[in-house]
């Protein structure tokens, strides 16, 4: 029997002995529109780009505080605030953050990855909006819940849709680049803090995820959604519009449309959906990435970020000005981002993680044994410090801030890919929060160099950890880091 050829416009699966022929080379067919060829490389960073631009308005939540907050505290402030509020402030944002991954699990799998990108864009833009023209504290409040609301829809959504339209080659740089864009965020929202008024720098902040919106409304959805709800002719257009027509990116594309659609005629029942989250392929890649997550939060990456000024103020007193440190240790951690999309496309995800682990506890060790010892007043000594948390930086960056957010678009298979990565970020979230709002007091009550030396000790034993469980994922399709949990449990079995 002669093999039936299939050009991307089929509606059904494909059988053992079909094959995809490719479109022209000089053009792509994406919807009912004809486009000129463009790299295919372009194209993912396009893809891409929506969500980093998004991802650095989350940034700039998580940095804006540092510099809402001392202008909240001036005596010429036109809203007054306490202590308190001032600590209501900066975890509001946190607060609903996990609520937030939750919500996303289940809208990327509804909507779709892309839909959940515009439909995120609009309160993400009247959250800063409402800040911005803030005159009481409750309207600062709600846009602080509304962004943070929005930071934590973005989470699992922007890392699966990256995940799902770029290719092995280059998914783990642009995965990366999420966690530049947070620094990125981070570093615009200080800068023009220090400068300019905090409603002034809330309306800049808006303008992100609104470019957010203009970009993916011209890219196509995730392939892999468009084959789990069985429309293969749109997943293919799709797929060949981001990956091109080379071999690799064909024998991909049909071991996808194989694998996808087994079960994707029937309903689920919620006897069939727990018995998946039972699987080792969801649970082993949930347990590594709660660890990773954990001891991500909890070396204080999250703290230093809220309070900066605070903390800058505390730890070098007079001997140097505590914005400038700010903005050193903001510029530092956006260079060191860089290096680290490079890193990962040369080194792989497993020594950078490990690496970054436990140069981050030991920059924080050094930190906490300087404070301790130092004399009082002792401001020639301020570079000792600023050295430690450089050092501290330099090291997070490369490894625990954006590794884990790339394996939560890697790890999961496609089935439980919404809700795991719904689950894992939800679970960063909350002990971003949990961090941000127990950070001011563990300062004041077991003081500051026992507190950093607490979450040195939780970094450490974090790099411990993902020396025996954290797999190599490098330059692997998703099917093929799938299919590695599953030999695993096929081994397993008698």
């Amino acid at each position: 029997m002669p093999e039936e050829k299939v050009q991307g416009k089929s509606s059904e699966p494909l059988s053992k002995g079909e094959k995809i022929e490719p479109f022209e080379e000089d053009q792509l067919i994406f919807g009912n529109a004809t486009h000129k060829k463009f790299s295919p490389l372009w194209r993912q960073v396009w893809a891409a780009s929506g969500a980093i631009l998004a991802t650095i308005s989350a940034g700039m939540t998580s940095g804006y505080s540092a510099t809402l907050l001392p202008q909240l505290q001036a005596n010429d402030s036109e809203i007054v605030i306490t202590h308190d509020e001032s600590t209501w402030i900066a975890s509001m944002a946190a607060l609903p953050m996990a609520a937030g991954c939750l919500m996303a699990g289940y809208m990327i799998e509804l909507c779709g990855r892309r839909m959940s990108h515009l439909i995120l864009c609009v309160p993400f833009v009247v959250g800063w909006v409402m800040i911005g023209m803030a005159r009481t504290i409750i309207w600062i409040l709600i846009g602080r819940f509304l962004t943070g609301l929005c930071v934590g829809l973005l989470g699992p959504v922007g890392t699966v849709f990256i995940g799902e339209t770029s290719g092995p080659k280059y998914r783990g740089i642009l995965l990366a680049a999420i966690s530049l864009a947070i620094a990125v965020g981070i570093l615009i929202a200080h800068i023009i803090g220090t400068f300019l008024n905090w409603k002034v720098t809330a309306i800049i902040c808006g303008i992100f995820p609104l470019l957010c919106y203009i970009v993916v409304f011209f890219v196509p959805e995730s392939p892999s959604w468009l084959l789990s709800k069985g429309d293969v002719s749109k997943a293919t257009d799709a797929f060949f519009w981001l990956r091109g027509y080379d071999e690799e990116s064909i024998a991909e594309l049909k071991s996808l449309i194989e694998e996808v659609p087994k079960d994707r005629r029937q309903k689920v029942t919620w006897a069939e959906a727990f018995d998946r989250l039972r699987q080792p392929t969801f649970w082993k890649p949930m347990v590594i990435l709660l660890i990773f997550f954990f001891a991500l939060q909890f070396s204080s990456v999250n703290t230093v970020a809220f309070y900066s000024v605070t903390i800058m103020k505390d730890t070098l007193g007079d001997g140097i000005n505590e914005y400038l440190a700010m903005i050193i240790l903001d510029i530092v951690r956006t260079i060191m981002s860089v290096i680290a999309c490079i890193l990962l496309r040369v080194a792989g995800k497993r020594p950078l993680s490990i690496t970054s682990a436990f140069g981050a506890a030991f920059s924080i060790f050094g930190l906490s044994a300087f404070l301790l010892l130092a004399p009082p007043n002792s401001t020639s000594l301020a570079w000792i410090p600023l050295t430690c948390l450089v050092a501290y930086i330099c090291f997070v960056s490369i490894g625990l801030m954006p590794i884990p957010w790339c394996l939560t678009g890697e790890l999961f298979p496609l089935s439980v890919r919404g809700v795991g990565s719904g689950i894992s970020s939800a679970f960063n979230f909350f002990t971003f929060y949990v961090v941000v709002q127990t950070g001011p007091y563990m300062f004041r009550s077991l003081t500051t160099p026992i507190t950093f030396a607490i979450y040195g000790a939780v970094a450490f034993l974090g790099g411990i950890f993902l020396v025996f469980f954290l797999p190599e994922t490098r330059n692997k399709t998703l099917q093929e880091i799938e299919e590695t949990y599953m030999r695993r449990k096929d081994k397993s079995q008698p």
